[in-house]
């Protein structure tokens, strides 16, 4: 299991205690230092069942200053959306855990966390 994180996040800090509380093997990637590839982002995008718009902090100044707000969400634009995250990591929503099993969970909530750490058969679709 791994999971993204920015260490000044407060959601990111409560999902390691959890984590750390559960006992749960993990590695930490601290996404800002460690920008993940495009081809990263497109395989943990197709793992959380999500688009690149999903995963998106509109509120970030830089997604002020290129105007995601208003860039199409479509099949078109999808690539530009991965490239953006990718070379601007801080757009990314945090914490992502990606999971041994194949799985991967957008974390910002207890539940979330929890959820990651259950098996596959007893998440919640």
């Amino acid at each position: 299991m791994e999971i993204w994180i920015n260490p000044e996040c407060s959601k990111c800090q409560s999902a390691l205690s959890i984590l750390d509380a559960e006992r749960a093997q993990y590695t930490v990637r601290h996404y800002l230092e460690d920008p993940p590839t495009v081809p990263e982002l497109t395989e943990v995008l197709a793992r959380l069942d999500l688009e690149p718009w999903h995963v998106t902090r509109l509120g970030e100044p830089v997604a002020a200053e290129l105007g995601l707000a208003d860039w199409p969400r479509d099949a078109a634009t999808r690539s530009r959306w991965i490239e953006t995250l990718a070379a601007h990591p801080a757009l990314i929503q945090r914490p992502i855990i990606t999971a041994d099993d194949g799985t991967a969970t957008v974390a910002r909530t207890p539940e979330a966390v929890r959820s990651a750490l259950a098996p596959p058969e007893d998440r919640k679709a």
